[in-house]
This record gives structure tokens, sequence and C-alpha cells, in this order.
């Protein structure tokens, strides 16, 4: 079988993973961190280990199984977190997107890349050890270089044996399936037994992980509705143990089914994702097809208006019949086309969930503390104007923070807190939606923009009023900063911000106090996708 036609799919569910990881390692308190989301980002780092090692990405494959062995060991509690740990696992994530990327191109990752972020957590795992996991990191990776070299299924962590023991069934899977299968679950606990039939694969396991965890894990190598789980403890006289590890011959079944102990459900939401209701709950589609849908819909609108036209005309007493119907189809018409419009409809949080990081990154550079504050996410935009907005939020997020959030020691000295407070903010307001960027930085100067526009020869008064000087900044190489920096200070983004805006048909309006702060808006359609055929 060609697996190639499942790579879209698994670099999707790929780049979802790496974005969760990301958002939770940045929500992290590291002098208390949760245990719940500790558990989350090794799942994440552990189902991209899984179909990367399915489709051979042996670079990817690597680098998460180092990653996941230092998220393991923090979840359950044996790594302390620290800001030197946090660093690196979020250059991780860079590395492993830049990974994705290569093979979704059809390429290979910089090996010298791979070697170094691999070579930093093989240290990492080392020093939190004390020395001897360096050798003991490096092994596990280079079984993993020689996809799929089946280990044997023995306990990783010592919490892992603390927990229940589960009875996972898998249902017709082959050969090489099992091997994988009995390899993914060995990482998740301690395989206590193991039973083989013609078609189907029983294990018994050890762990803390939930019925949901194992699925999500297993669903790389297989559909989830080809797995059982139950709590079904082994019973000694009929436990096989697994070391070592034996393959029974076909057929074999220890212990037997029909065991005293009736399988039950882990917990109702288990079961359900075993029957597949998660998979049912939504689909992925391709743009083309979400767009040729919007086209004939655009079609079906301008038609029904043209029968509508034409049907005016009739006499209403002799084609009563006809008219209802006309009316029924456009009110139809109407709620097929709010209905699609809704599909390219997008919550914000797509963008703002982008930013959390970049601060971070960014406000270390300048030596400044700053805090995000989201409003709105759920507000939805369409997609095509949601994609285009990134950039020039993007611009106007660094501009905050590099000329408009003062440093620690300005805010105390101005008598404000220390950190400062940048907020996010979409709501809609009539047909349009609002998008603010707004922080509590120094605000606009007016007599320094007025004297940079007098400078650079433009023609204005000096009685002009503030929202008038405000405009001045998006300007053409207009530039307030006293240095140019890698971050901004050369006159150049403010101005593309604006006519970027202005091409999705919407506009930026700036309100502003000196020394209170700034508010940049901007005020976009909701929807640019079906023009009214009316």
């Amino acid at each position: 079988m060609d697996i190639t036609q499942f790579y879209q799919a698994f670099f999707e569910e790929a780049d979802e993973l790496l974005a969760e990881m990301e958002l939770l390692l940045l929500g992290l308190d590291l002098e208390a961190p949760d245990s719940e989301h500790l558990n989350a980002i090794f799942r994440a780092a552990h189902s991209i280990k899984g179909g990367a090692a399915t489709f051979g990405f042996l670079a990817l494959t690597e680098t998460t199984h180092l990653l996941e062995n230092l998220f393991d060991r923090a979840r359950h509690g044996e790594l302390k977190l620290n800001t030197r740990l946090m660093d690196a696992f979020l250059e991780t994530k860079d590395v492993l997107q830049k990974q994705m990327n290569a093979y979704r191109d059809g390429g290979e990752p910089d090996r010298e890349t791979v070697v170094r972020i691999c070579e930093v957590l093989r240290q990492l795992a080392q020093e939190e050890e004390g020395g001897p996991a360096a050798g003991a990191a490096a092994a596990p990776a280079q079984a993993v270089a020689a996809v799929p070299a089946p280990a044997p299924p023995v306990a990783e962590p010592a919490a892992a044996t603390d927990g229940p023991t589960l009875k996972v069934r898998f249902l017709k899977v082959s050969e090489g399936d099992c091997r994988v299968l009995s390899e993914e679950l060995a990482n998740l606990g301690k395989v206590i037994a193991q039973t083989r039939t013609e078609d189907s694969l029983s294990i018994w396991l050890k762990t803390t992980c939930d019925a949901d965890d194992i699925i999500a894990v297993c669903c790389f190598i297989i559909e989830a509705d080809q797995m059982e789980i139950s709590t079904e403890p082994l019973a000694a006289p009929d436990a096989a143990p697994v070391a070592p590890q034996v393959s029974l011959p076909t057929g074999q079944a220890v212990p037997p089914e029909s065991s005293a102990v009736a399988p039950v459900p882990v917990k109702p939401a288990a079961a359900a994702a075993t029957g597949g209701a998660k998979e049912s709950s939504s689909i992925r589609v391709d743009v083309e097809k979400v767009d040729q849908i919007i086209n004939l819909v655009g079609e079906l609108v301008i038609t029904q208006s043209m029968l509508t036209q034409t049907a005016s005309t009739l006499d209403p007493v002799l084609h009563e019949r006809l008219l209802s119907g006309m009316g029924h189809l456009e009110r139809n018409a109407r709620d097929l086309q709010e209905s699609v419009m809704s599909i390219r409809m997008m919550p914000m949080d797509y963008v703002f969930s982008r930013f959390p990081r970049l601060i971070r990154d960014l406000s270390a550079k300048l030596g400044k503390q700053v805090q995000l504050v989201t409003v709105g996410k759920e507000t939805e935009l369409d997609k095509s104007l949601i994609e285009r907005i990134i950039d020039p939020i993007t611009h106007l997020v660094r501009n905050s923070l590099d000329h408009g959030i003062e440093s620690p020691e300005q805010r105390v000295f101005a008598g404000k807190d220390p950190v400062g407070r940048l907020t996010m903010s979409a709501q809609h307001q009539g047909g349009s939606i609002v998008i603010e960027v707004k922080d509590d930085g120094g605000g606009l100067v007016r007599e320094r923009i007025l004297a940079k526009a007098i400078q650079q020869g433009m023609a204005i008064s000096e009685t002009i009023s503030d929202d008038e000087v405000w405009q001045l900044i998006f300007a053409p190489g207009f530039s307030t900063a006293e240095a140019v920096t890698d971050v901004s200070g050369r006159g150049v983004g403010m101005d593309v911000v604006k006519r970027n805006i202005h091409e999705m048909g919407g506009h930026v309006e700036i309100a502003s106090a000196q020394g209170k702060g700034t508010t940049i808006r901007i005020v976009l359609p909701l929807t640019l996708a079906i023009l009214n055929g009316m």
C-alpha cells in the first residue's frame, strides 16, 4: 500500500499538535506545573513520534523520541522544570516544525541542525540525571534511527506501575502493526501480558494513562474503532509474563477471553472514542472543495434572484402555487448561503495563539516584562481574511513592544507596574469585526511626530487634530525611533499595514494618550466570500 497518500493528514495533525505543545509550554507554571498540561504535552510529542516512525521520517522520529523522554520524566516528577529547559523545549519545537516543512516539501531536514538539537536534549537529560543519561538517551535515539526496530515492552517510568491495569484489545491488525502497537504501549507503562490471535492482539497494561491517552497514541497506526479498552485485571494463575517476549502461535489465546472478570468501560469518553464518535464530530476538507461549494451557492443565489424577478411579472392569482414555491426557494437559498458562509469562518484564536511565543521571545530580547491579555478569541472571521490579517497584527505587536511599552525601570519611575500589558481583542460590531491591539506604554508623542513630519518635508499645519497627527505614522518611511534595531525603526511596515487593511476592505484607527498607552483598531468586513446576489 502506498502510504504517501496519508502524508498530508499526518502533516496537518502534527502541525496542530506542535501548536498545542507550544501553547501548553508557554502556559506552564515552572514552580508548580499542571499535571494535565504535562500529560498533554507528552501525548503530543509521543503522537508525532508514532506518526513519524510509521512514515519513516527518521530525523523527526529521533528528535521527538529524545524530547518525549524529557517530557515523560517531567510529568512523573523526575525532572524539575526551569527556564533553561523551557527555552530548549521551545527551540526543539521550532526545529521540529522545520523538519516537518522539509518532509512536506519532499526533502530531508538539515542534518547539522538535527544533530545539534539532539545533542542539546541528550545533554539536558545527562545534566538532570547527574551523568549517566547521555548514553541512555543516545541508545534509544539510535534505535529509533533504524525505524522501526521493535523494543521489548518493559516498563519505562516507575511511576507507571502505580496505575490500574487496562486490557487493550486491537482488532483486525497485521503482524507489523502488532509489533509497533506493543512498542507504543510499552512507552506508556508496564506490559503485564499479551496474547495474539489470527487478527487481534490483547495487551494487559499497567499504566497511569487513561483510555484517551492510549487512543490518541495508537490512532496514528490504526483506526479508533479497532480498539477496545477495559479495566480487566489479569488473574494470577492465567498471567503470562511478557519478559522475555515470546510470539505465541496463531490462534492461541492466554488468558482465555471467557475470564470471570467482565470488561468494564474505563469511562464514557473512552467508549465514545473507540466507537468513532470523535471522528464524526468534525472532518478535514480541502479548502478548494469549500471554495467550489461557495462558488456554486453564489451562482444559485443569482439564479434564484433572476427567477424571483421573472416571477414578479406573473398574475399572483393564476400562479399562486408557483409564487409560493418561489418564496420557499428564496428562504432556503438565503439559509444555504448563511450556512456556507459559516463554513469559512474561523475563530480569532487562530491568530491570537501565535503571539504568546513572539511576545515571550521579543520581550526577553528587549529586556522588558510584558503580559499578554486576549479578549474575544471565539470571535469568527472569514478564512481568507484571517490569514491575511496575521502579518499586519504581527507588525503592530512588535511596534507596541519596541516603541510603546517602556522598560521596567522607566515604568517604575513613572509610577506604573513594571510589567507592561498588551491587550489583543476582537468583537463584532454590526457587519464588521473590530480587532484592537492596545498597550499601556508611553503613548504617541504629538510634538515628536510633527517635528519628524516637518523634517521629512511634509506640508502640514501644527494645528491639525490629534487623529490627523496619528495617521502620519502610516506614511512610507516614517519613523520616530531614535535608533534602528532588528525589531523596528526603519520606517517600513506601518504603511504596509494600512495598505493591506485597505485591500481587505477595512480601515485603521488610532487612539493614544501620552503616558497611558496606544490603541490601534482594525475594522474589517466579516466576510468577502459571497457577494449578495440580490
